[in-house]
């Protein structure tokens, strides 16, 4: 009986090696092309033992307005996250816990806002932007990636709310707490993971987004890192350096991000998806 699960973990954990050896392989050429020379990244035959230079995160961070596209990347960023949770805790707690008319049909909208695919949108988006004389401003991107990431936000919290018991809140009720203290008493404080998780989502995408803020934000000085990406380019072609220093220097603040919030994101995710 023993050999039957030995054969199965061993089987397990090679396919868990070769599948995580396959993912963090670009991850560990990216990081060790960023230490390599021009020659040594030019090269035809891989170079796996160099002397490390940090020539190419100087080219990379000596961008100019580097540190405005730093601290644009973060304030829409963390504009867009913070709005849609505010958002999101009313929507999802008024679909969970309340009984309307047309509450089936408000999922159905925020479900099929969740699967559309906003690269068809920009057109619009850019029209409505430019007749509203919004381009080239930090709140426009703000606004449209609040957009982008509250159905996902509502879908998963409104699965958290609906799993804590409703008996609590009633008990609160009765205790003397209007619904608004019932909620920030009761409910909020369970609802860690979700906020974990729908967090996290919020910021990747925010971080990562490039199409919007390509159309919509022309002016230097209202860039975002992901415009920084494209610069380095020389008479020669591409600067693969110093690109893949500005790669690494991108990732580190997600990297941080998943640190601080992986204990709760994996729960927050399936529990959000399979309850309510």
């Amino acid at each position: 009986m023993r050999r039957p699960g030995l054969a199965r973990r061993i089987w397990l954990n090679g396919t868990a090696l070769v599948l995580s050896a396959v993912f963090l392989f670009p991850v560990y050429w990216m990081l060790s092309t960023s230490f390599k020379s021009n020659s040594q990244v030019l090269t035809r035959d891989p170079v796996f033992f160099f002397a490390p230079t940090f020539e190419h995160y100087s080219t990379a961070t000596g961008v100019e307005l580097f540190w405005t596209y730093v601290a644009n990347s973060f304030l829409v960023t963390i504009g867009a996250v913070l709005l849609a949770l505010a958002v999101a805790l009313a929507a999802s707690y008024a679909i969970a816990r309340l009984r309307f008319r047309g509450r089936r049909g408000m999922l159905l909208v925020v479900m099929m806002a969740q699967m559309a695919p906003w690269e068809i949108l920009i057109i619009v988006v850019y029209l409505n932007a430019r007749d509203l004389s919004a381009l080239n401003s930090l709140g426009t991107l703000v606004l449209v990636y609040f957009v982008m990431a509250l159905p996902f936000t509502i879908w998963t919290l409104r699965g958290f709310i609906a799993a804590v018991p409703q008996e609590l809140e009633e008990s609160a009720l009765i205790d003397g707490c209007g619904r608004g203290q019932a909620f920030l008493r009761v409910i909020f404080p369970l609802l860690a993971p979700g906020l974990m998780a729908t967090s996290l989502f919020g910021f990747i995408m925010a971080w990562n987004e490039y199409a919007m803020v390509l159309v919509l934000n022309k002016a230097p000085d209202k860039a975002t890192l992901p415009l920084w990406l494209t610069q380095f380019q020389t008479n020669f072609g591409n600067d693969w350096g110093a690109t893949m220093a500005a790669s690494s220097l991108f990732t580190i603040p997600v990297l941080i991000v998943f640190v601080l919030l992986q204990r709760r994101v994996t729960g927050g995710f399936t529990a959000g998806a399979v309850k309510g």
